[in-house]
């Protein structure tokens, strides 16, 4: 007879796995030249999204009928030394297995839409391969019962998500914006392993459930306090607002819909750009340590909700108007959370991430169905929107701040990347002035370098 921990332990395997050898399938089939047709392509995919569900909705139903709050697999210990444990462990509770059913639900739906979508596109097989990385990123990073188990699902996202924007490489512009948001992720995963390095020299180790004692999520008590909590805590803040777009770094968002629809629809309509948010769900004991960190997260939030609610205001075209959308209601959120509920942004996460994939999927159809509309009336639709009750300098204002998106990609272009470029050129000319005295002449300057700052030149 195989008890419950036996029972959920098993199925656990079969959640993790199944993406996990979805993504070997498609990969090896790549790497061997013999790239599978479309239709068995979209149906491996769905399939294993089907056993995926399946397996993480009879664990919730387990879990419920047992009274389970909390069950642990661990994958082994990778490096252990005195004072330092690196290991792997997926956890089941109240916050990872609504966000795995989430998940499986809402890529199930996006492997059916795109299977017709991209048919008969150049890139079919490689969205596919992209996709279910992402999938597997998705289930490590919400099953992460250590801090690194979270960062590999965390890398494994942004990889895939990055890819996907840069889908039609033939373009320079998705290519560009590719680059743009894989430089704010390169941000957010630094912060996110800092963050790790402080936690584990106070504690020894990663995992969760002993870095937060007392109780299964979202109960339990955080061990790192003090100047060191308060460290890691704005690290993780700082990781979780360019992972899901807060202020200053919400300018990559429309940037990311060069990709394709149904890539726009599951990454920052529903999933990748809540991930943010779960981070700090996940580490809510250590941030109610302090109230400065809270504060800075309800600060965030709620400046995340109005330039995002300003931005979105003056959209012409329905992508970028739906992520807007979708980031108001993260703004939202993140505010929720620095005001101390767990359960209600965690609600509020699931249900906008299940309207904005609907809304994403049904955008196309949406835009065909306004114009036969206009034109069975004979005229423009009204819009529903009033002006901003304010003086005509002030409205002025804010419709070109709104239009500029804020001029957070300016003034970070302005205040941050040129900085870097001319600390990258003041490294390069010592480097050459070194070699130079070296060879005794004059030595030839590195054309990757020269190609790598004329590229981050090119950026807007």
């Amino acid at each position: 007879m195989i008890d419950h921990a036996t029972f959920i332990k098993s199925l656990g395997l079969v959640v993790i796995v199944t993406p996990a050898l979805l993504v070997a399938v498609l990969g090896c089939a790549a790497l061997l030249g013999r790239c599978l047709g479309e239709v068995l392509t979209s149906r491996l995919c769905q399939a294993g999204i089907v056993v995926g569900l399946l397996a993480a909705f009879t664990i919730l139903v387990s879990m419920l009928a047992c009274d389970t709050r909390y069950e642990s697999i661990e994958l082994g210990r990778w490096v252990a030394l005195p004072h330092y444990h690196l290991a792997l462990k997926l956890v089941f509770d109240r916050l990872s297995v609504p966000l795995v059913i989430l998940t499986f639900v809402l890529c199930g739906t996006i492997a059916g839409f795109a299977g017709r979508y991209l048919h008969r596109e150049s890139g079919y097989y490689r969205f596919f391969f992209l996709y279910s990385l992402f999938v597997l990123g998705m289930i490590l990073t919400t099953l992460a019962g250590t801090i690194e188990t979270l960062f590999t699902g965390w890398e494994l996202v942004g990889l895939s998500s990055v890819l996907l924007v840069a889908y039609f490489q033939e373009r320079p512009a998705p290519v560009r914006n590719g680059l743009w948001v894989w430089t704010v992720y390169r941000i957010s995963d630094a912060a996110l392993l800092l963050a790790a390095i402080v936690l584990h020299h106070q504690r020894g180790e990663g995992d969760f459930s002993r870095l937060l004692v007392g109780g299964p999520w979202p109960e339990g008590v955080a061990l790192v306090t003090g100047a060191p909590g308060v460290a890691a805590g704005l690290l993780l803040i700082v990781a979780a607002a360019g992972k899901s777009a807060l202020v200053p770094f919400s300018g990559w968002l429309p940037r990311a819909m060069e990709g394709p629809t149904p890539s726009s629809a599951i990454f920052y309509g529903a999933l990748s750009v809540h991930l943010g948010a779960f981070l700090l769900l996940r580490v809510g004991p250590l941030i109610e340590t302090s109230a400065l960190l809270m504060a800075v997260i309800l600060a965030l939030g709620l400046a995340t909700a109005v330039y995002a609610w300003l931005a979105g205001s003056v959209q012409s075209d329905i992508k970028t108007a739906l992520c807007y959308a979708s980031l108001v209601q993260v703004g939202l959120v993140t505010a929720e959370i620095g005001l101390g509920f767990r359960y209600l942004p965690l609600v509020h996460l699931l249900g906008n991430a299940s309207l904005r994939t609907l809304q994403f999927v049904r955008a196309p159809t949406l835009l065909h169905d306004y114009h036969q509309l206009e034109s069975a009336l004979g005229e423009h639709l009204p819009q529903g929107r009033g002006a901003v009750s304010a003086p005509e300098r002030v409205r002025a204002w804010l419709y070109r701040f709104a239009l500029e998106r804020g001029y957070l990609d300016a003034w970070l272009s302005d205040y941050v990347v040129q900085k870097f470029v001319r600390l990258f050129r003041s490294c390069d000319a010592l480097e050459r002035r070194w070699t130079d005295f070296v060879a005794g002449r004059p030595s030839r300057k590195s054309e990757t370098l020269q190609a790598n700052v004329g590229l981050m030149e090119d950026l807007p």
